[in-house]
């Protein structure tokens, strides 16, 4: 598995913007370039769901819900802008990653690796 650490989380109020980052480590045979990456939220007794998936190619997916308003990238880290947030996108975001299988919204939560995660809340 992947060691994942995330940052950026906080309160903010609807309308505003934070930055989550995520840092992946190297593990033997493979490098950051490889793994498909991606964003989960899970609020309380509520199973995970995809937010935003990243494949080793650069091909982003989002979830219907953050389409236009979310961005997930990838330098040295995985990082997720999220703009013009509401309170019903506060949830435990949660990084993770694979290093095979497919890349899309619809498997993220099958990801195994993941962070342990950074709280996002959005008040009204």
């Amino acid at each position: 598995q992947v060691p994942l650490v995330e940052s950026g989380g906080g309160s903010v109020q609807a309308g505003g913007s934070l930055r989550l980052s995520c840092l992946a480590s190297d593990i033997p045979g493979y490098t950051f370039s490889d793994y498909c990456m991606g964003w989960l939220r899970q609020a309380p007794g509520k199973e995970p769901e995809g937010v935003a998936t990243i494949d080793r190619d650069g091909t982003t997916h989002y979830a219907d819900s953050v389409q236009g308003r979310f961005t997930i990238s990838k330098d040295n880290t995985l990082n997720l802008q999220m703009n013009n947030l509401k309170p019903e996108d506060t949830s435990m975001y949660i990084c993770a990653a694979r290093l095979t299988g497919l890349c899309t919204i619809q498997y993220s939560t099958k990801f195994r690796s993941r962070g342990r995660g950074t709280q996002v809340t959005v008040s009204s």
